[in-house]
């Protein structure tokens, strides 16, 4: 953020972001989302025209009350045209009811699918794009711009319609009554529609600028209110900066909600004016007339009652365009995120990876063959909108390789352990198994299969997961678990928590598995929340496993009783670990030593302590201390 934290100027948004126009074709595209209601639009249709009639029969009926009842003086008429009246007030009532109904549910209906279809598109994005997404921007597309893409909907599908005929049925009695008054009207029509086009491209601008400031306040609301970011600013933050920062957000949101509301009223402004002096033109022109003969009195009163319902249309058609164009803002930014393609895509004909039986390996092997890896580029992944409003200089793709002509083979069964110092690309190597990225050179291969050629769903099964910052969701412990295994039964479960040594502790609670963990497990200590993260592993039963320091949160203790649960857990199981404990590595079939995204090393404990190299090295800085405290 540049300049000062409590100064409005101080927020800069990406005039590529606030200056975007409505694509060409998003009213197109927005038509196939109301096919699954075409009989509730249909309805709608049906009550729009019967509420147009009414509208404009409205007036014919008052110069037939005047010129064919109050003139001639006949009461007989004069009741039953007023019985009409009130009959079709009825009549109009009941067909806006059906239409107010209609409109709810395409608008809701709407909102639903939207919402579904978005939230199953964000789920199938690689792990890059959650790594650069603000999480406030993406909720936001979800809330605020769903919800005003329901009123593209209902705005263009509705109320242009009902707007588009009224004023047609209108013109045409007034036409019908006295075409010079008609005449002059419509002469004033560009004085409306001018200041309405004008409005309208500012009013754009301003519903996206709007957006992204709504999405970058929640986004900061997002960081300051979870239990994380609470306890960061509570150590480190500055309380004033924070609450300065945050009111220069509202700030600029109150600045352009300012000036949203007074070009609202600008244009309010003019039309009470425009329609002041029609009106002033249309009494002038109409009384002439009528003192000279050629129009009737219950004419004169029926053109300005139809003026009236003539301009109402036309003040709607322009407002609406503000309104439109702001719908189609939201529509648009609903359609970004869903036009964002997923860079981890499923080939055609993927292939199921076999399960482990009792014939051939115990579990699949890991191949490495030649493997280069770099992140992918913002451009690749995201979307500017939802990563920042702000613009940063110098924001271009990371072209560093991560991982260098990576080539190791994983034994079917075996432990692999990845040493080496931090920012090596040891946890980059286990994101590639899984999928969670694409190796940018190279084969990732699993069971003898490019990790490429096989589903997602399958592969991602048969690999589970421990990191060192384990994620619970904000759910009982039992949830929590059953994620790892559905419909798994309350013994699976207190199994699987008895091997993670997390038993006693859940057992010891009022609610046991029904205990609600809260946001991230922060209701949990680090040990515990690890221990539940064991026992999803354990439940899952995986026949590769992937732990990145998994145990780094236990004391010496606790350690020790998981390693041995692990021993267990990994027996027959090809594993991974990234080695945070001399134990694991010592264990291990063989350690792969990875320094600068390259393996430097490879071998057993022994072997790499003889060879006198790097992981001598780091078996001295990193592993002694552990030796010595258990007394090897």
């Amino acid at each position: 953020m540049g300049g000062k934290a409590g100064g409005v100027t101080g927020l800069r948004f990406d005039d590529s972001i606030t200056r975007q126009r409505v694509k060409r074709g998003t009213v197109r595209r927005i038509l196939p989302y109301a096919a699954p209601y075409r009989w509730f639009l249909a309805l709608l249709l049906l009550a729009t025209v019967t509420v147009a009639v009414v509208t404009a029969a409205g007036p014919l009926i008052l110069k037939a009350i005047i010129d064919d009842g109050i003139v001639p003086k006949r009461t007989g008429t004069v009741v039953w045209l007023c019985l009409l009246v009130a009959a079709l007030s009825l009549v109009e009532a009941g067909a806006a009811y059906l239409g107010a109904w209609c409109s709810g549910r395409i608008g809701e209906g709407l909102v639903h699918d939207l919402r579904t279809k978005v939230f199953a598109h964000i789920q199938r994005q690689p792990l890059a794009f959650f790594t650069r997404t603000r999480t406030g921007a993406l909720v936001s597309r979800l809330n605020t711009d769903v919800i005003g893409a329901r009123q593209a909907l209902t705005t263009l599908l509705s109320q242009s319609v009902s707007t588009l005929l009224t004023l047609a049925l209108v013109l045409a009695a007034m036409v019908y009554l006295s075409w010079q008054i008609t005449l002059a009207a419509l002469m004033m029509i560009p004085f409306f529609l001018l200041p309405a086009r004008l409005i309208a491209r500012r009013q754009e601008r301003l519903a996206r600028e709007a957006m992204e400031l709504d999405a970058d306040m929640s986004s900061m609301m997002h960081e300051r209110f979870n239990v994380s970011g609470a306890l960061l600013s509570k150590l480190y933050g500055h309380p004033d900066d924070d609450l300065a920062a945050f009111a220069a957000k509202t700030g600029r949101v109150r600045d352009v909600s300012i000036l949203r509301v007074v070009y609202g009223r600008i244009f309010g402004i003019v039309v009470t004016v425009l329609t002041a002096l029609t009106t002033a033109v249309v009494y002038g022109l109409g009384g002439v007339l009528t003192i000279g003969g050629s129009l009737e009195l219950g004419s004169l009163v029926a053109m300005v009652a139809l003026l009236m319902r003539l301009y109402g249309p036309i003040n709607l058609l322009a407002s609406m365009q503000a309104t439109a164009m702001t719908a189609l803002v939201s529509f648009d930014r609903v359609l970004e995120v869903l036009d964002l393609e997923p860079r981890i895509v499923e080939r055609a004909g993927a292939r199921e990876l076999a399960a482990p039986g009792r014939s051939g390996p115990p579990a699949p092997d890991i191949v490495f063959d030649r493997v280069r890896f770099r992140y992918p580029g913002a451009e690749e992944v995201s979307l500017a909108s939802l990563e920042s409003s702000v613009r940063s200089p110098g924001g271009g793709a990371d072209e560093r390789w991560t991982l260098c002509d990576l080539s190791f083979h994983a034994p079917a069964g075996k432990l692999t352990a990845l040493v080496g110092p931090s920012g090596a690309g040891k946890t980059t190597i286990t994101q590639l198994v899984p999928r969670l990225y694409d190796a940018t050179e190279g084969v990732v291969r699993v069971g003898g299969q490019d990790v490429r050629d096989l589903a997602l769903r399958s592969l991602r099964h048969a690999v589970g997961v421990v990191t060192q910052d384990a994620h619970l969701f904000h759910d009982t412990l039992r949830a929590n678990l059953e994620y790892a295994r559905r419909g798994a039964t309350e013994r699976e479960l207190i199994e699987a928590c008895r091997a993670a040594l997390v038993w006693d502790t859940i057992s010891a609670l009022p609610d046991g598995l029904d205990t609600v963990v809260g946001e991230r497990g922060h209701r949990l200590s680090g040990g515990e929340k690890q221990r539940v993260a064991l026992a999803r592993l354990l439940l899952k039963a995986p026949p590769i496993v992937v732990l990145d320091e998994a145990t780094a949160h236990l004391d010496s203790e606790s350690e020790a009783a998981i390693q041995r649960a692990l021993e267990t857990a990994l027996s027959g199981r090809t594993s991974l670990v990234i080695a945070h404990r001399l134990s694991t590595v010592r264990n291990a079939d063989q350690i792969l030593v990875i320094e600068a995204g390259r393996i430097r090393e490879r071998g057993t404990h022994e072997e790499l302590l003889l060879g006198g190299g790097l992981y001598a090295d780091l078996y001295r800085t990193q592993f002694a201390q552990q030796a010595a405290g258990t007394g090897g």
